[in-house]
Parts: structure tokens; sequence; C-alpha cells
């Protein structure tokens, strides 16, 4: 009787590209891209000026495009619905015809290649266009989250992380490609987003989540990359604003760029070849590779197939199974909306629709979100403006729209890690970090109402930061307190607030303000609005009053996220993510099961 190893699988290069292309960290890659591509309307301020100029818009006007604008950017109820019902592929494919079709309309209009829309007519398109960005949310992001839901925050933080530095990606792309051209920036960002979703639409997709051991090791690696690229950003903007930069000096900057932006493609290869080789190894040294030969006699009957003494599971291991298809049957049972809506489930754990949409942790949410996500909207929309208004030369515009883009990414990054470690080492509650997130822009906002030199350049640090510290702890606490099962509607539905809040600080206070001020120095000129092509304001009163509103707006925020503060301290203390480890292990678990089973039945 001789023990022998079966032969294992050689590489063959077109088995790993395979291997890679399906696997979850190019997955991952796929993902980061289409959420570099997905934060388009951060650009508003750059191209802004020109759909002012070119339509003959005053503040108001402006105002209300940037409402609708923000209004499509977070109402993402339809993109939630469509992706509970339809794969991540779908989701992207809709966004890339949505992107497209919006931006395409928009650039038709400021080139005057079709005749001037109404008002409305560009309302839709600029809102259609911006709704693009929940379908790229909705199918990367939510997907990655379900793949990965016990490193969600860091996750979240990274993928967040990508849409902040998104403006600034855009600002040195387009100046390689077209130059300092603010009308080719509304062409560019309706067909390279709608592109880069097309290509990875097959690679983005759910998976069975399952535990791997260097998955944090790989998060850093993507955060230490991800860093180098927002410093080079911020070294190229403000470079770019002291030094001009000749086309091909622009066409390296966005080489750079690009490469940084691929970097996360050479982590995802080597993980997966870290996996081909473990699994190499294991059908070597495993017990589905050893076999049994020797002589039989003619008259001997062949008896049962060999196993192994130990082929049952074990009881635990059987258990969790159990558990974990009790609790999917019983999941299965609920209907989408309507059940249960006023018995409620503890937090943590999957609340309905409804359940999530009418607890009082929403509503909270809802009006903290009002409050900071619509100030900060507000102050950002109107940048072009401010620095207009304050004196600043045009090209200082987009170094302004950069610095909150590379700002919000270090944002989104800091809160996901720093509320990370504050509640693994200490149980200090997510929501804690949120209401320190609506004090930095009311600073900001100050800076702005109460200008000296430089003043904007720290007003658009502060006021980026802390936009990205928001959305991005409001997406993490969404699914710590009301779970994953329908994440990708309730996390869409837990950011309306900042489009009503936008609408209401940027269209009814700031661009009336904006126009009352303005309409003041033509009375002292002798001028009315009939004889002006272009309603301007010019000076620090332009925006005094309206960005001292938005300071106590913000502060009201604060005050009302200590509600939640005080209501979920109890929960952050316990262990948040014990039943996502468990069902991680079930499958896991499951998985050695299936591949012992496979191995008997070869032998």
């Amino acid at each position: 009787m001789a023990l022998q190893s079966a032969p294992a699988a050689g590489f063959t290069p077109c088995k790993f590209i395979l291997q890679v292309l399906r696997g979850r960290w190019f997955m991952m890659f796929a993902s980061f891209l289409i959420m570099a591509g997905a934060g388009a309307t951060y650009l508003f301020g750059v191209y802004s000026k020109v759909i002012k100029s070119t339509l003959g818009y005053d503040q108001s006007t402006l105002n209300l495009l940037s409402s609708c604008k923000d209004l499509g950017a977070n109402v993402g109820v339809l993109s939630g619905l469509i992706a509970e019902i339809t794969p991540p592929w779908f989701v992207l494919l809709v966004g890339s015809a949505m992107n497209f079709a919006g931006y395409f309309m928009i650039w038709l209009a400021v080139t005057k290649k079709l005749p001037k829309p109404s008002i409305w007519q560009m309302c839709i398109y600029i809102c259609v266009g911006a709704n693009s960005q929940n379908f790229a949310n909705t199918g990367s992001l939510v997907t990655c989250v379900k793949n990965f839901p016990e490193s969600r925050g860091m996750l979240l933080g990274l993928m967040k992380g990508f849409v902040g530095l998104s403006g600034a990606v855009f600002t040195q792309i387009y100046l390689a490609i077209y130059g300092n051209d603010a009308k080719s920036l509304i062409l560019l960002i309706g067909w390279l987003p709608a592109v880069i979703s097309i290509l990875f639409i097959f690679n983005v997709r759910a998976m069975k989540i399952s535990r791997h051991e260097n998955e944090v090791k790989v998060f850093y690696h993507y955060l230490v990359i991800s860093i180098v690229l927002a410093l080079c950003l911020m070294g190229l903007t403000i470079a770019q604003k002291y030094v001009t930069f000749s086309h091909v000096g622009y066409i390296a900057s966005a080489c750079v760029v690009c490469f940084l932006l691929f970097l996360p493609c050479l982590v995802a290869i080597r993980e997966e070849l870290d996996t081909w080789n473990k699994k190499r190894q294991e059908a070597k040294i495993g017990p589905s590779s050893i076999f049994i030969e020797g002589p039989m006699s003619p008259n001997s009957n062949p008896g049962p197939e060999p196993t192994l003494a130990n082929s049952n599971p074990a009881p635990e291991i059987t258990d969790s199974l159990d558990v974990l298809k009790h609790s999917i049957e019983e999941e299965n049972k609920d209907p989408i909306c309507c059940a249960n809506i006023c018995n409620k489930p503890k937090r943590g754990e999957d609340y309905t629709i409804l359940q999530a949409l009418l607890s009082m942790d929403m509503l909270i949410l809802f009006v903290a979100t009002f409050c900071g996500l619509g100030c900060s909207l507000t102050a950002v929309d109107n940048l072009g403006q401010i620095g207009e208004s304050l004196g600043y030369p045009t090209h200082t515009i987009s170094t302004f729209v950069s610095l909150v883009s590379i700002w919000n990414y270090f944002g989104r990054v800091f809160s996901r890690f720093v509320s990370e470690m504050l509640l693994l080492k200490w149980k200090i509650p997510r929501t804690l970090m949120m209401t320190f997130s609506f004090l930095l822009p009311s600073v900001g906002d100050l800076f702005i109402a109460f200008p000296f030199p430089g003043s904007v350049y720290a007003a658009s640090l502060l006021i980026g930061f802390s936009y990205g510290v928001q959305l991005t702890l409001l997406f993490i606490i969404i699914s710590e307190l009301f779970g994953l099962k329908y994440y990708s509607t309730l996390f869409n539905c837990g950011q309306l607030a900042s489009p009503i809040g936008s609408y209401v600080l940027n269209v009814r206070i700031v661009g009336k303000l904006y126009d009352r001020e303005a309409m003041r120095q033509l009375a002292s000129k002798g001028l009315t609005r009939s004889m002006v092509n272009e309603l301007n304001c010019i000076g620090k009163e332009c925006y005094r009053l309206s960005f001292l509103i938005l300071a106590g707006v913000n502060l009201f925020g604060a005050l009302v996220s200590l509600i939640l503060v005080v209501r979920t301290c109890q929960y952050y203390k316990t262990d948040i993510y014990k039943r996502f480890r468990d069902e991680m292990e079930a499958n896991n678990e499951e998985m050695k099961m299936v591949g012992y089973n496979n191995s008997q039945s070869q032998l």
C-alpha cells in the first residue's frame, strides 16, 4: 500500500487572470476608480461662472441650479430601490447613461450648440447628471460594504475618500486634455465617469462574505496609496498656483495622478497571486491530495468508499450553520417595507425600510444632516462667487475647489480610522465625533463672513474636511444602527436632508442676500438690472450676513447631534460586529466542508 500526492494544477496565465478579474480585490480596485469618477458635483464652483455668464443668470438662479444639483446628488432612493431588485451591473449601467445625458446637455447649452434652454430644463439636466452619482455609490460602494461587512468603516472611509479626491483628479485631467477651459470640463465630467463604470460593470458584484487573513493589512496599503495620491494632488495644486505650467507639464501631472490611481490594481494582483499559491500548497498537502494504492483480491468486495474518521462536521460548526440558516429564513419572511413598523428591532439588527425611516434615531440624523451637510454644500457651491466678490484672480477659483476636494478626502479617511480607533479602544461612539464635525465649518463660515488675506483658503480647508467627516460618518452610522439588509436604500434615504438644507440655505438665504446686496450696489451707481447682463456683487458685505447665519445653523446641528450621542452611547459599548464575525466563521466552515466533500467524491 502506498501513499502518493496528486499533482497540483500548474500555473496557467489565463486561469490566473480570470481569478484576478473575478476576485474581491480587483472588484475593490474597480470600485475605487468608479468612486474617483463619481464626485463631479464638487466641481460646480469651477464651471458655475461659465453657466452664469453664458446664459445670463443672476445669483439666485445659479443657486437654484446648484440646489437642483445637490438634490440629484443626494436623492438616491431610486437607485437604492433599483438595487434591491437588480444586480449591481444594471445599476452602474443606468448611472452611466444618466451621467452622460445630463452633463452632455449642459455642455450643448453653454457652448450654444442648442437654443438657450429654459431654467427648468437646465435644472432637469443638472439634476439627472448629478443623480448618476447615487447609482455609482449604490452599485459599487454598497456592494463592497456587503462583501466586507466587518471592515465597513475602513472601507467606507477609503471609498468615500476617493469620491472626495474626485474634484482634484478631474481638475488635473481636464487641464491635461483641454487646457484651462471650463466649458470642456463639463464635457469631460459627462463622458469619463460613464466610460469608467461601463468598463467595470461585470467586475463589481456581490460575493459570499469570508474572512481574509490579510484584510486589514491590505486596507492599510490602500490607505497609504490614497494618502500619497492626496498629497501629490495638493502639491500639484499649490505648484500650479505659483508656477505657470506648459501643456506638456499638465500632461505629465495627469500621468502621475493616473499612475497613483492604478496602484491599487497591483495590490489586487499581489493578493490574488498569494491566494493562488496557497491553494496550490493546500492541494499538495491536504487530505484531497492523498489517495491509496494497493492490491485487491479478485474475490473481495470493494466495500464502502473510504472516508476519514472525522468526516462529519463538528457539532459547533453544525450549530453555527443552523443558526445562520434560521436567521436567513427569518429575514426572508419579512416584507421589504411594511412588516412590524412599530415593533422595531434592537439597534444593529436589520430594520425594514419604514422601521428605519420612522425611527427617532433617523429623525435626529435627518435634522443634523440638514444643518451640517446643507451648510457645507452651500459654502462649496458658492466658492466661485465668494472668490470673485473678494477679488481673487479667476484661476484661483479652481485652487479653492481642489483644496476642498483634497481636504474632503482627508476628512473622510480621518473620520473612519480615528472613529474606529476611538470605538475599539475606548468605546467612544461615532456619533460624538459627528457632533464635533459640526463645529469646524462654523469657524470656516466666520472666516468668510469676516475675511482677511488668505481666509478663503483656510475656510475651504475647514469646510472640505468637515464635510468629508460628516458624510462618511453618516453612512457608517446608518449601517451600524439599522443593519445591512436594506442598506442600499437606507443610506440613500439618510442623505435626503442635505439637498433640502442646500435649497433652503443656498437659494432662500444666500442667493437672496447676495442679489439684494448686488442690486444695492447697482442702485448706488445709478444702474438698473436691465442695464447689465450679469448681476455681480463685489466686497466683503456680499456674503457676511448669510455666512453668519450658516455658522449659527452649524452650531444648532451640533446641539441636535448631541441627542443622538446620548441615545447611542450604551449601544456603542457593545460588540456591534459580533454577528458578522459569526456569519463569516460559519461561511468559512461551510466552504471547508464543501471542499472536503468534493475531494472525497474524487477518491
